[in-house]
């Protein structure tokens, strides 16, 4: 199934997920763990090996690739240094990306501030990759191929038709501007940290244990940070498409990690207020950080991750942005329910 027939089905899920949960709050307590430990079982089920931690740090790594190479890009108009790309595996090349004019030299619209902010994450992505490959050694993959080209046919243009940014067989440019730059972040922030979340459950060395929770950390960081900016942009005239393409994002995500309906945009709701000269304004509720009722954020598997990067609801093992796949144990995707 690919990402448009997912979408279609996303809706009716919805409502069908809404009123198994009422039915089944009472078990909550006993279900929450039950449901941790069938996700760790069918993780491993999924792959033809038992996992090792290389395996799941490996998987991370690949993650980090796309990650560093888009900001890397979109900061400073260049890649990562061929250093960082090797390893075992394909090693391929990344098709299209470069910088993002934050000064508005070129006549957009100038946020100087979000291209510091773009410098930094770039800068703590490309520390991850680095670090990650350290602690593998001779066992870091290489960098698989990675789109992150311009184009009707690309993978940013796919996963904007399915957000209904753009209409099908339009182009999305990640880089023309600020605001595109901040909503192609967005396809990717909340994905690592959900993929960090529910990798390290599957790791047992303390100190990588340790290390992917530092890690998920400051992918948080820059998650909230991309949220922040979008909906503050967002609710600003000029740019008041924003909180709707950034659902759009969040619901095109959904369709495509299965049958749970997790994902979350950076509003909520309206609320109207009163002004001072009895004027009304109606104003969105912020959502800056994706939280379930008791305040926690959410998990994936790595194979929910997988659909997501490889735009495909089906089990598949390359697509999307990573036209060839991930290399490594773990590279195929879930098929949805």
């Amino acid at each position: 199934m690919d990402l448009t027939q997912a979408l279609d089905a996303r809706a009716q899920r919805r409502e069908e997920r809404r009123a198994f949960f009422k039915s089944a709050l009472g078990a909550v307590a006993v279900g929450a763990a039950g449901a941790a430990t069938l996700g760790l079982a069918n993780e491993a089920a999924a792959q033809t090996t038992t996992l090792t931690d290389a395996d799941v740090l490996n998987f991370a790594l690949n993650l980090e690739y796309l990650e560093a190479q888009f900001y890397s890009f979109a900061a400073n108009g260049v890649g990562l240094d061929n250093s960082l790309l090797t390893g075992t595996g394909t090693q391929g090349a990344v098709t299209g990306g470069r910088a993002v004019d934050f000064a508005g030299t070129s006549g957009g619209l100038a946020d100087p501030i979000i291209g510091r902010y773009a410098r930094e994450i770039a800068a703590d992505e490309a520390a991850h990759v680095a670090f990650l490959r350290s602690a593998l050694g001779s066992s870091a993959v290489a960098m698989p191929t990675i789109d992150l080209s311009v184009g009707p046919n690309s993978a940013f243009s796919k996963a904007a038709v399915a957000a209904k940014i753009i209409a099908s067989g339009a182009t999305f440019d990640p880089y023309a501007s600020v605001e595109n730059f901040l909503l192609g972040a967005f396809i990717f922030e909340d994905v690592g940290v959900t993929a960090y979340k529910g990798s390290i459950a599957l790791i047992t060395n303390k100190t990588y244990i340790e290390a992917a929770a530092g890690i998920h950390a400051v992918e948080a960081y820059h998650a909230a940070t991309i949220r922040q900016e979008l909906y503050r942009k967002g609710i600003q005239t000029p740019n008041a498409n924003l909180i709707t393409w950034a659902g759009g994002i969040s619901d095109a995500r959904d369709s495509l990690d299965g049958g749970t309906d997790i994902d979350q945009g950076i509003a909520t709701a309206t609320t109207t207020i009163t002004n001072a000269d009895s004027t009304t304004t109606t104003l969105n509720v912020s959502n800056i950080v994706p939280t379930d009722a008791n305040g926690i954020t959410y998990s994936r598997s790595a194979a929910q991750v997988l659909n997501i990067v490889y735009l495909n609801s089906a089990a598949v093992s390359s697509g999307g942005f990573f036209p060839n796949g991930v290399n490594g144990t773990i590279k195929t995707s879930a098929a949805s329910a």
